[in-house]
C-alpha cells in the first residue's frame, strides 16, 4: 500500500492555513473524484487536533499546478477573503518552464478569455465574448530548448497562464492540453510560488512562499 505524503504546511494560525499543493491533485472534489482531493487531505487534518473542525477553501489551482492554496477555518473568515479578494491581493506570482526561447524577455498579455462546451479555454480580443485576462511575464533562466519564467497575474482567470503561454507560441512544458508533448515529462512545469495578501481583519501584509520544485531546475542542467 502506498504511504501517504504529509501535508506540506506553509502556514498556520487559528484562521487560516496555507498549503503547499503537489501536481497532480485536484484542490476540491469534482463529480468524478470526491476523495483524492487537498481539501480532503486538509479536512483530515484539522479533524486529528478536532473531529469537529471543518475547512472552508479561499483560493485554488488547477488540479496539474503546485503551489500555494489558502484554507479558512470557518466560513466568516473564508468570506472575509473572498469577498476582498481583488482589493486585498498584492501579488500572485508563479514560476513556469516553456518550451523555447522567447524573443521579449519581458511582456504583458492581455485577452479575452472563454471556454467552450469541451472545458477548452481560448483567447478573444472581443471584450463582449469572454472574461479579461492579464498576465505578466519575465525570463529569469534559458538554454536553446527552455526559458523559466516570473510570472505576475493581474487578474485569475481558469487555465489562464496556461493559454496565455499557448497564444505567444510557448506553451508550458508538459501541458498536454494546451501545449504539446514532451517525452519524458510527468507534470506541468508550473508552480504558484508567491502569494501577497492583506489580512481583511488585521490589514497587515502576509507573504507566503513556496520554493520552486527541483524538476524545474533539470531543464537547464
Amino acid at each position: 500500500m502506498k504511504k501517504k505524503k504529509k501535508l506540506d504546511i506553509i502556514y498556520e494560525d487559528k484562521e487560516i492555513l496555507v498549503i503547499n499543493k503537489p501536481s497532480g491533485i485536484l484542490t476540491v472534489s469534482t463529480i468524478k473524484e470526491k476523495e483524492k482531493t487537498l481539501f480532503h487531505e486538509v479536512s483530515d487534518y484539522v479533524k486529528k487536533s478536532n473531529p469537529k473542525a471543518k475547512v472552508f477553501i479561499i483560493n485554488r489551482l488547477d488540479k496539474d499546478t503546485s503551489g500555494i492554496v489558502m484554507f479558512a477555518k470557518n466560513e466568516n473568515v473564508k468570506y472575509m477573503y473572498q469577498n476582498n479578494w481583488n482589493n486585498i491581493v498584492l501579488q500572485r506570482r508563479y514560476v513556469a518552464v516553456v518550451n523555447g526561447v522567447l524573443e521579449n524577455k519581458n511582456d504583458v498579455i492581455k485577452s479575452y478569455l472563454k471556454e467552450n462546451k469541451a472545458l477548452f479555454v481560448y483567447s478573444s480580443n472581443d471584450r463582449k465574448n469572454g472574461k479579461l485576462a492579464i498576465t505578466n511575464y519575465k525570463v529569469i533562466k534559458e538554454n536553446s530548448n527552455y526559458s523559466m519564467l516570473d510570472i505576475a497575474i493581474e487578474t485569475g482567470r481558469k487555465n489562464q497562464i496556461r493559454v496565455h503561454m499557448k497564444d505567444i507560441n510557448h506553451p508550458i512544458v508538459g501541458d498536454f492540453k494546451y501545449g504539446i508533448s514532451n517525452k519524458g515529462v510527468k507534470r506541468l512545469m508550473l508552480h504558484a510560488n508567491k502569494l501577497v495578501v492583506l489580512n481583511p481583519k488585521t490589514n497587515k501584509k502576509m507573504e507566503f512562499i513556496s520554493n520552486i520544485p527541483r524538476c524545474f531546475e533539470l531543464f537547464f542542467k
